[in-house]
Parts: structure tokens; C-alpha cells; sequence
């Protein structure tokens, strides 16, 4: 005679079911709330960012309300880049001959790319243009 083992029974509190339906509902409305946001450089798009004289060669300028750094890696070449660390999402706090995000401490080159972990992403690039001294977000 065989017997079939009997079914395993989860048992669960209405209470603990609907915390737990509560939590993962909180979860997904935060997430879309985070990517439903818009940029802060969407807002800035075509309009003028910096001027070229803000920007030292070989360094950057950090605009943080706009979450931009601004580098000029070679004499009259600019680049854009969000200040975003692509690491814990911190926002870069300083730029000197490189990118450097306080929080974990990872590091990027003026051309956005990871030169310290524990970031392994770049930088997310933004276009600009240059008209005159007006570095405009493209």
C-alpha cells in the first residue's frame, strides 16, 4: 500500500497577506513615481547651460540644481553629462581634473567613463552645442 505525501498547507493571516499585497503595491508606485519623473535637464533642453569661460580646460563645472556637469576635456571641446552617480544615483559633488561622487567614492574622467568603482556605468551623456561663450543643452 503507498501512501502519497500530503500537500503542503500555507497558512497566512489575512492581516499578513494584505501588509504584504500593501508593500509590494508601495513598491511598485514608488518605482513608477521615480521613472515617471521628468529630468531635470529635460526643462533645459535649447536653452543656454554655462558659458564657455565657466569651464576651466582640462576640468569641469558642476550645475547641480541642474544635475549637469559640464567638462571641457580639451581646450574648446565640451561635453555634458548627468550629475547622477551611476552608482547609488548621489549627486557628484565635486569636479576637478576628474569627476568624483563623495557617497562611495567612485570616479569618472572628463569623457564620463568610470575610473574608480563601485560604479561600473558611465555617466548618462547629454549633447550640447556651442554658440559663442553659450554652451547650450541640446
Amino acid at each position: 500500500m503507498t501512501t502519497e505525501p500530503s500537500p503542503r498547507v500555507c497558512r497566512m493571516s489575512r492581516r499578513t497577506m494584505l501588509a504584504g499585497t500593501g508593500a509590494a503595491g508601495a513598491v511598485a508606485l514608488t518605482a513608477a513615481a521615480c521613472t515617471a519623473a521628468p529630468k531635470p535637464q529635460d526643462a533645459l533642453r535649447g536653452q543656454v547651460v554655462a558659458q564657455t569661460t565657466d569651464v576651466p580646460e582640462g576640468g569641469g563645472l558642476l550645475l547641480v540644481d541642474a544635475k549637469l556637469v559640464i567638462t571641457q576635456p580639451e581646450p574648446g571641446q565640451f561635453r555634458a553629462f548627468s550629475a547622477s552617480c551611476t552608482h547609488g544615483g548621489c549627486t557628484v559633488q565635486e569636479v576637478t581634473t576628474d569627476i568624483h561622487c563623495l557617497c562611495h567614492h567612485s570616479r569618472f574622467g572628463l569623457d564620463g567613463e568610470v575610473l574608480q568603482g563601485p560604479a561600473v556605468d558611465p555617466l548618462e551623456p547629454f549633447e550640447v552645442k556651442v554658440e559663442g561663450t553659450d554652451i547650450i543643452l541640446v
